[in-house]
């Protein structure tokens, strides 16, 4: 007999005004107009001894503090503790910066609350089913690397009792950045298109969720720049790259979605493990290279972060340390695990190959966002994803280096180590 019931509901969390964006590093980041709504999804998935909610949020990623407050907020509602709480960012470039505008975070929380109230008046018995589709709508950032996460993770969600379509999950592994820099619209990038075309599709609500794609553009994009992060010939440019990301989604996940047969899910359980990984802070010297090898390839302004080093320096910290919560969320086989950092894909590829399990996706932006997490490999590249995303977005980070070379491995093993079946205490 199926006891899985599920809940959802979607609030709109467009902002009224004109506000601060964050995501691009501009001298001024303040909106003009909306060019899509975004949104907050809410799902609560309830069995005879567990209860978990599942949000997605289009917003570039709340700093630990924010997430954690809304977590608990949610929390107190469902009467179950913050680990049953999953935040998953949709990390749109173009949206609030919530740290700098606390007036739309507490619009944002009551949204999201009201959402879960909403969700939980319409829990019903479901039933689900999962499959891979596969696309190349993401690239790997770093020209001569071809190693991209392809999978499109799918659940589908069904009454239990009048097989109607409840739900189509969607776990996508490609930065939410279509558009770029010159862009100063409010929207929730090309997610929100995919949800839009899917939902004309199959009549009914549509949830993306944000993958290991700190290292993945998307490759289609809109803009007049020519952006760091699609300069080569392998992107394209279009004026239809929103919609453009969109189709190839629908295309590719249109068959498989044809061929799932839900049925009663067995298991449902949700729950995190945290491990703690170290950051050097940089000498003066190594700081202002990289300050100025920053602003001459980006742009970028580090007055602030060299000031911060030698702030930490002069107080003798040579080290930060960062707590990495890992949260799980399983569905029988099905699994959504997440990070607040900026993973690259290898991470989820090298866990799933662990676990031999095409369905276990490992990603970041889940409760938060701090900050790029390079693998080994690009720890040895430099450049924007190790060190010079930091010069500006360390204040929200807590920390003005990555993490060291060897936590990539480490934090691998932990998530492998520490899944459902893996480990005696669960």
């Amino acid at each position: 007999m199926n006891t899985i019931k599920m809940g959802f509901s979607q609030k709109d969390i467009t902002p009224l005004d004109s506000i601060q964006t964050v995501g691009f590093g501009r001298q001024d980041e303040w909106s003009r107009g909306i060019l899509n709504p975004l949104y907050a999804q809410i799902s609560i998935w309830q069995s005879s001894d567990e209860m978990g909610c599942l949000a997605a949020i289009d917003h570039i990623g709340f700093s630990k503090q924010h997430g954690e407050f809304l977590r608990d907020e949610i929390g107190n509602l469902l009467s179950v503790p913050r680990e049953k709480v999953m935040l998953c960012f949709t990390h749109s470039h173009s949206a609030p910066n919530d740290s700098s505008a606390p007036e739309y975070f507490q619009f944002l929380c009551s949204q999201v609350k009201s959402g879960v109230a909403e969700a939980l008046q319409n829990m019903d018995f479901v039933y689900a089913a999962w499959g891979n589709a596969y696309t190349d709508i993401g690239l790997n950032r770093r020209s001569g690397c071809d190693t991209v996460d392809k999978r499109i993770g799918i659940l589908e969600v069904r009454g239990a009792k009048d097989e109607e379509l409840k739900l189509i999950l969607l776990r996508l592994s490609v930065h939410n950045n279509v558009l770029k820099a010159d862009n100063y619209q409010i929207s929730p990038d090309f997610f929100g298109t995919v949800r839009d075309v899917l939902q004309a599709k199959y009549d009914c609500p549509v949830m993306v969720t944000q993958g290991a794609s700190g290292n993945i553009a998307p490759k289609y994009f809109q803009s007049e720049l020519l952006p760091p992060d699609a300069s080569d010939s392998r992107f394209i440019r279009s004026e239809t790259a929103l919609n453009d990301m969109a189709q190839a989604v629908l295309l590719q996940t249109e068959p498989v979605i044809a061929s799932l047969e839900p049925g009663p899910l067995k298991t449902i359980s949700m729950y995190s493990r945290n491990i703690t990984l170290f950051a050097d802070v940089p000498s003066y010297e190594q700081a202002a290279a990289i300050a100025k090898e920053a602003a001459e390839a980006c742009g970028i302004d580090g007055t602030l972060w060299l000031r911060e080093v030698q702030r930490l320096l002069q107080n003798k910290t040579d080290v930060q340390e960062e707590e990495i919560e890992v949260q799980y969320l399983f569905l029988d086989t099905f699994c959504l695990c997440g990070v607040a950092n900026e993973i690259m894909c290898e991470f989820a590829l090298d866990v799933s190959r662990l676990l031999q399990n095409d369905f276990f996706y490992f990603g970041g932006y889940t409760n938060g966002c701090t900050g790029y997490f390079p693998t080994e490999e690009e720890f040895d590249m430099g450049g924007y994803e190790v060190y010079w995303s930091m010069l500006f977005y360390f204040m929200y980070h807590g920390r003005v280096f990555p993490l060291q070379r060897n936590s990539a491995s480490e934090l691998i093993r932990f998530v492998a180590d520490h899944a459902l079946g893996r480990n005696s205490d669960r």
